[in-house]
């Protein structure tokens, strides 16, 4: 616990003591980190747990459907130029996973947290959090999640009246719509590459007007707020005008986005734009993704992609034609088991780059490219698709489980 001002319950110290016991003996038998179980298990000896260990935090919680690991892990880098952080920097970002993680961080100032979307009015509730970040919201786990509107309604009644600094994107009307209940939002204009979850306005059903940049309900009045922050090319522009270069050994105009994002978070905390971007370029991989592994005497870049606007993002990461890609597809409970989102995303994008599909749902994913007339293969698995492909390095692109599979398979 951070501070000695409001030492913990003997109930939730044996709370947190148990939880720590059960995660060790997951761990020592093979089972993954051991987080999520021995959260739960702490929680069910003292419910109020999650409360009583964000207390003496300066809680940061990060919220969306695409980036929220990344961009809690870049929050965290940030915000540790002002004082030690505990983060859920594995991703377990429901109650159980979240409670894991600061019953780790005896010491730390600031709690940077990654949250389910569905969770996260609950856990606001909690933690009492002094900033909230909210990215993007789009569909995803189409057989359990709420449809995006909804989801949007409940960060909007989560949310309303919160004391927390809010720091959304203005560029994504469903996020506009959550975070206009709160009395305190630092606009952020992060961009929006898929734009398919937000063509009716979430206040009144009407259709989105989309001129540029900007869009607004021309039914209701609905619009796109003046940012504060934005991102402009490679560089962040803060609320004082000034161009900060964002320098990130992470691909891609999506990680940019997390950093201005970031960069308007670490300054509710005091942390000014050039300490925090420059303490941004520490994180190279994000729990594997982005890496470039060795793999059979090939060069792997594995890159994660659980939905369509995610999958639309990594495209324009890839390196150009003939560059071999490998396709994986699972539809397994943390992915959710529908795939019809993946009649959604645009594979015409691929024309040109030799294609090699593995995977659960590889036959799935096989119907879908070739609909789109693409050249591809079905393989076996990864061994095989790799002894297949042509030289060059070749891109990896997983779904969720999918990625988790190939991360064991390279030993990565």
């Amino acid at each position: 616990m951070a501070g000695n001002s409001d030492p913990l319950t003997p109930r939730a110290k044996l709370a947190v003591t148990a939880g720590k016991a059960v995660a060790a003996a997951s761990r020592a038998a093979g089972r993954g980190s051991g987080s999520v179980i021995g959260g739960r298990v702490a929680l069910k000896l003292d419910p109020d747990l999650l409360a009583r260990l964000a207390q003496n935090l300066d809680v940061v919680l990060v919220s969306a459907t695409n980036g929220k690991t990344t961009t809690t892990r870049l929050i965290a880098e940030a915000l540790r130029a002002a004082g030690p952080v505990v983060s859920n920097a594995l991703g377990a970002n429901m109650p159980a996973g979240i409670t894991s993680a600061l019953a780790g961080g005896s010491d730390a100032k600031f709690g940077v947290i990654e949250v389910d979307e569905k969770y996260l009015a609950g856990v606001a509730r909690d933690t009492d959090p002094k900033c909230i970040a909210l990215l993007n919201l789009s569909r995803d786990q189409l057989d359990r999640a709420a449809e995006t509107r909804m989801l949007a309604e409940n960060w909007r009644e989560g949310l309303a009246g919160s004391k927390a600094v809010i720091v959304a994107n203005c560029d994504d009307p469903l996020v506009v719509w959550a975070a206009s209940s709160s009395p305190n939002v630092v606009w952020v204009a992060a961009g929006q590459m898929w734009k398919d979850d937000a063509w009716s306005c979430p206040s009144c059903g009407g259709v989105m007007q989309r001129p540029g940049d900007d869009w607004f309900c021309g039914e209701c009045g609905f619009r796109r707020p003046t940012p504060t922050w934005a991102l402009s090319g490679d560089h962040v522009l803060d609320p004082h005008g000034s161009a900060w270069p964002i320098h990130l050994q992470l691909p891609g105009r999506a990680n940019k986005a997390n950093a201005a994002s970031s960069a308007a978070v670490a300054a509710v905390f005091g942390v000014p734009p050039q300490v925090a971007l420059e303490r941004m370029y520490q994180v190279q991989a994000v729990a594997g993704r982005y890496d470039v592994v060795q793999f059979q005497n090939r060069d792997l870049r594995l890159l994660l992609a659980k939905n369509p606007a995610g999958w639309l993002e990594t495209f324009s990461l890839i390196d150009p034609p003939p560059a071999p890609v490998i396709l994986s597809v699972n539809a397994r409970g943390a992915d959710g088991t529908d795939t019809s989102w993946l009649w959604d995303v645009d594979y015409t994008r691929l024309t040109g780059h030799p294609i090699f599909v593995i995977g659960d749902r590889k036959l799935d994913l096989a119907v879908r490219l070739e609909v789109a007339n693409q050249h591809f293969q079905v393989c076996d698995n990864l061994d095989q698709a790799v002894q297949m492909c042509p030289p060059g390095r070749i891109e990896v692109i997983a779904n969720y489980t999918a990625f988790q599979d190939l991360r064991r398979r390279v030993g990565n």
